[in-house]
């Protein structure tokens, strides 16, 4: 179809809804002008749910029960009707009809549309066909719906209109609903499990003076009174290490985080994290109480740990494998950065390799990482644990006594997927500030997702830090993988979109 035919039938469209919505108008306008004006109604008394009654039948056979919801589906068979409505739990029918009603309200029942919302009371029974159904002795109508329901309101040609317009796509699609259901019961079960493990959730700040604790671009806004900018955070790594040095063994956080960065399947510009640290411990208890986490969490929602992520299968209930990042390089490309010991050497078999380089990170620990992201991460399908990164890339982390071009942190890695990032957190006020220095100089060489001089921070660990784990957890990542939706747009009620001019 091309672009003048398209916008020919988007035209048509256009005006077959405003058509049907003047039908719609003119029914509320015969409604109120009756004194049956649904919009007065402020309170409906409703005392079962559609999946209650229908899970008990036995208890709710011949009861009278009142409910409520969406007219979905509606048969109009002279003096008998079937309607389908929906509420909040799932859809149950219900039998009306002119001898229960009354003339004058079976009469008004008739005039009712697909998506006006209708309180309704009855008895329950089963139809000869074995549906269990409610036969309505009285309906009211609550709220007129204006606009049609859409058919059919999914499929690659409405993904972004229902996004826009979530609203639809929860009545029509109850799928989408169960996953957002879902998703409630993984946040209560990730805040049950670090509430019984001991941790505290705290609350902090998500504006913030300055953008730190990942390298991440972010957003400006201006305070008026103060008349300074302010970042939204893109991270509550800084402050929650503060609550460390403040005495707190053990804390957490679960919230929105705000990076102005790219949007594809697997990034939104705000997003849920937990960030967790627990005092005296090191990034291998980080990696003990991740695999415990995700698999308890796992367990709880569906009842395994073997799931199947768009046609693959991943065992989350083994033991998850841990390998450092060197040699992982090495097993997929056969290149060993333990005998590269050189800018000059990893600058040498990065071009042999046709690795990309920026000019200001032509050093080993940055092509090490660059050999990992363009070779590796996409063959990780197995949870994996990918440990041990250079200094250059993680400048919050603790250097690893063994060798100190290397950091104590880990990636986990699911389905190629980066899901969580972990530290032994770094201590040394002295390090810490000098690696604040080198993010400046990245910052003042173009990349403004280097990490910004965070001077109070550097004042909270000269008072005195405890060696320290902790650890982030992008929540949507897990949320898509723990309910199979490809997209992380599948998972947030309302994503970031482009408004439609």
């Amino acid at each position: 179809m091309n672009e003048n035919n398209e916008n020919e039938v988007n035209e048509i469209d256009e005006q077959e809804l405003n058509r049907l919505m003047q039908v719609r108008m003119e029914k509320l306008k015969e409604l109120q002008e009756s004194g049956h004006d649904p919009f007065e109604i402020t309170k409906y008394d409703r005392t079962e749910f559609s999946k209650q009654i229908k899970d008990n039948y036995a208890v709710y056979e011949g009861k009278d029960v009142s409910v409520a919801g969406r007219i979905m589906a509606k048969r109009i068979m002279g003096k008998a009707s079937f309607c389908t409505i929906q509420d909040s739990t799932g859809k149950i029918q219900s039998y009306v009809s002119i001898n229960d009603l009354g003339e004058e309200s079976y009469k008004v029942f008739k005039t009712f549309d697909i998506g006006d919302i209708i309180g309704l009371k009855g008895f329950v029974f089963k139809t000869k066909t074995e549906e269990i159904s409610i036969h309505a002795k009285e309906i009211v109508l609550l709220t007129k719906s204006l606009r049609d329901l859409p058919e059919k309101f999914h499929g690659l040609k409405d993904i972004d209109l229902r996004y826009r317009q979530r609203y639809v796509d929860l009545i029509v699609n109850p799928e989408v609903k169960e996953t957002f259901l879902l998703r409630s019961k993984i946040l209560k079960e990730i805040k049950n499990f670090f509430d019984n493990e001991g941790y505290l959730e705290v609350d902090t700040p998500i504006l913030n003076t300055i953008a730190g604790g990942a390298a991440a671009r972010p957003f400006i806004t201006h305070h008026n009174t103060l008349d300074m900018d302010m970042y939204l955070r893109i991270a509550n790594e800084l402050y929650l290490k503060r609550l460390i040095v403040g005495g707190f063994d053990r804390v957490y956080e679960m919230g929105r985080m705000f990076r102005n960065e790219g949007m594809d399947i697997k990034h939104n510009p705000e997003f849920t994290n937990i960030e967790f640290y627990a005092a005296y411990q090191d990034y291998n208890d980080m990696m003990d109480i991740s695999e415990k986490l995700i698999r308890n969490v796992a367990q709880k929602v569906l009842g395994t740990g073997k799931i199947n992520y768009q046609g693959t299968d991943i065992d989350l209930e083994s033991p998850w494998r841990r390998v450092t990042m060197i040699d992982a390089i090495r097993e997929v490309t056969g290149v060993d950065f333990n005998t590269i010991n050189t800018d000059e050497e990893a600058i040498f078999i990065a071009k042999e390799k046709g690795v990309e380089l920026e000019d200001s990170k032509k050093t080993r620990g940055y092509i090490i990482n660059s050999f990992f992201e363009e070779f590796v991460e996409e063959t990780l399908i197995q949870p994996t644990f990918i440990c041990d990164y250079p200094v250059e890339v993680s400048p919050l982390t603790k250097r690893k006594p063994s060798d100190k071009r290397l950091v104590e942190r880990f990636e986990l890695f699911i389905d190629g997927r980066e899901y969580g990032n972990a530290y032994s957190e770094l201590n040394d006020p002295v390090d810490q500030r000098a690696r604040f220095v080198e993010q400046l100089k990245q910052r003042d060489a173009g990349d403004d997702e280097a990490n910004m001089m965070d001077e109070d921070f550097c004042m909270a660990i000269e008072y005195g830090m405890p060696p320290t784990g902790g650890m982030g957890i992008g929540i949507d990542r897990l949320i898509m993988l723990l309910t199979n939706s490809a997209s992380i747009r599948d998972v947030i009620l309302f994503p970031t979109m482009k408004p439609i001019l």
